[in-house]
């Protein structure tokens, strides 16, 4: 290997990675305008379905109207509807979900399929006036036995009606289309006028998501409230209350891999809040406690419709980024990149995520994929690593003519400091030239966190040792809580720590030596770090790094052996010491602080004799 194939390879990289974002590309926007199309005609149907549906219960409802008494007892009964990924259980206390079982994923804690919106906490409510001044909420009311029809576009209403004596009749009418996660939902009333307060609609949304994953304190710190306010997505990790004070379209509440969403179809909510309840250190299976309240204004009179819509499925990207034109920036609440690491998005989203669903797509499994992607991405950054190293073996090169200087000013730290500036300036050397590409490095770290911290994929799904790339892999356990380490010991982490170790050792002998002990022990100090950092990281971001540091070592060994030549870069530094040197603005200034700080050194030396 030389140079050119080394370039020759990264050409490759890069042109397999611009043939990847292009046939993605083209892939989705074919996709997402036969999406569109396929939205656009069930639209119509369900609208049509709707006025049908409406006209043939008017009967029901005006005889209903008739009864004498509000519907506050009775007995719950469930009716179940299903499609080819969910399974929903509506109740007709409230007329509303009472469970949803998802067909696809299975929790983790007992191998069953997963349930969301299952405790008593979790429910939908809003005020409702009864006559004499009084109110009910609607999710203390008995909704008369539901009608279910199968629609012509194969999607399922579930028609759920109130009687309210003397005011008026409620109508919920939920809509599953077929192989979807999301649920039409239209609140109608018939007597609105009497039954809201000057037409204002005040609902009250109840969550409690609870344990899925194996690790209930990390699943914890996953969990999130996001929101869509004023065309813009944000969300809350911590923060235990948020109002809004702007247009709201949607709010989710999300665990690490599924989420709960509630969505304005038209108009979007005037205003609410949210009222979070996280408790890190709660050993239970519960996640959290979310109240949120919203409210919308529907026109004054005896009609109202208020059309909504329910998510409640999996934290997948490709399956959220499919409702983009009914719902923007869903999506977002995969965490692919937030808050200061928001800069790390575009790489996930155009670069990481295409480049790991096409190996994927090979069949090969999830952990060799990882693997092929570490490489991809190395091959990718080679030329920053080919640099690095390049400046590290000049940095060897001119390793005895340093140690001639510490032997010549006695090991003065400034003085050998300022000499050892003017040295590489003479040589054409950049010792910073090691550092700046490895921290060039640190985004894709970054991005990489994200990715395999929310990939839904990931779960569950075993390599190696390890039974679940998307949890930490345990080699290790013990009964009491080790500070940074917690109760395990994660093989992977030690992997990732001792090829850390491996390489820190190798670059140490490529540097000058370092008298700073700070400095000089780094490589020892680093890799322990890194233990207690990673050690409750998913096994997948162990795994690639471990990767990365043994194809890290390789090239360490290739191209100091095989591609750069020692005795070309001592001809080039000689060659360059020829030259005539010019100081850059940032040169003078450092040789000048180097200058400053000996003379100091030396006034305080003499004044101490």
């Amino acid at each position: 290997m030389d140079r050119n194939t080394v370039i020759g390879f990264v050409l490759l990289a890069l042109l397999l990675f611009v043939y990847l974002f292009i046939s993605t590309k083209n892939s989705r926007e074919l996709q997402a305008k036969q999406q569109q199309k396929t939205d656009s005609v069930a639209q119509v149907q369900r609208v049509r379905d709707s006025i049908r549906l409406a006209n043939d219960t008017t009967a029901k409802v005006t005889t209903a109207v008739d009864s004498n008494q509000l519907a506050t007892r009775g007995v719950e009964e469930l009716t179940v509807v299903e499609n080819e990924v969910v399974k929903i259980s509506f109740t007709n206390k409230g007329g509303q979900p009472k469970q949803v079982e998802l067909k696809s994923y299975k929790s983790l804690i007992n191998g069953k399929p997963v349930v969301l919106n299952n405790t008593a906490f979790d429910k939908f409510s809003y005020p409702i006036n009864t006559g004499n001044n009084n109110a009910a909420q609607i999710a203390d009311l008995y909704f008369a036995t539901p009608k279910v029809v199968k629609n012509a576009d194969n999607s399922q209403t579930v028609v759920y009606q109130l009687a309210v004596p003397g005011q008026g009749a409620v109508t919920h009418q939920f809509t599953l289309r077929p192989n979807d996660y999301l649920i039409d939902w239209a609140v109608q009333m018939a007597g609105a006028d009497k039954m809201l307060t000057s037409g204002k609609f005040n609902l009250i949304w109840q969550q409690q998501p609870s344990q899925q994953e194996t690790d209930v304190k990390y699943e914890r710190t996953q969990t999130t409230v996001g929101y869509y306010e004023d065309n813009e997505f944000d969300y809350i990790q911590t923060k235990s209350a948020k109002a809004f004070e702007k247009p709201v379209q949607w709010v989710s509440v999300s665990q690490q891999f599924f989420n709960t969403t509630l969505i304005a179809s038209k108009s979007n909510f005037s205003g609410g809040d949210i009222k979070f309840i996280k408790n890190l250190e709660d050993t239970t299976s519960k996640i959290a406690e979310v109240t949120t309240t919203l409210q919308t204004q529907v026109p004054l009179g005896p009609n109202a419709n208020v059309p909504m819509q329910l998510y409640f499925g999996p934290n997948d990207y490709s399956i959220l980024r499919k409702h983009k034109n009914e719902i923007p920036e869903m999506d977002k609440i995969v965490n692919l990149g937030r808050d200061m690491y928001a800069f790390v998005r575009p790489i996930n989203k155009y670069i990481v995520m295409p480049v790991f669903d096409f190996f994927k797509s090979w069949g090969v499994g999830l952990g060799i994929a990882i693997a092929l992607l570490t490489l991809f991405i190395r091959l990718l950054t080679s030329p920053l690593v080919y640099t690095s190293y390049l400046s590290g073996a000049k940095m060897k090169a001119l390793r005895p003519e340093i140690d001639k200087l510490k032997e010549k000013y006695n090991n003065d730290q400034q003085q050998v400091g300022v000499e050892q500036m003017k040295l590489f300036r003479e040589a054409g050397v950049n010792p910073l030239g090691g550092c700046i590409p490895a921290l060039l490095q640190i985004p894709i770290f970054f991005a990489l966190y994200s990715f395999f911290n929310s990939n839904i994929d990931l779960r569950g799904v075993d390599f190696l040792w390890a039974d679940n790339l998307a949890a930490y892999d345990v080699i290790l356990r013990w009964g009491f809580h080790f500070p940074g380490l917690g109760n395990h010991l994660s093989l992977f982490t030690i992997t990732a720590v001792l090829t850390s170790f491996l390489i820190s050792v190798y670059n140490m002998n490529m540097t000058p030596d370092q008298n700073n002990p700070a400095l000089k022990y780094m490589p020892y100090i680093f890799p322990f770090i890194l233990l207690f950092v990673f050690n409750g990281l998913p096994a997948a971001l162990t795994w690639y790094y471990t990767v990365s540091n043994v194809i890290t070592l390789i090239l360490q060994f290739v191209i100091q052996n095989y591609i750069i030549d020692h005795d070309k870069i001592l001809a080039k530094i000689e060659e360059n010491r020829k030259k005539p040197k010019g100081k850059s603005k940032w040169q003078e200034r450092l040789e000048a602080m180097q200058e400053a700080q000996a003379q100091a050194q030396k006034a305080k030396s003499q004044q101490k004799k």
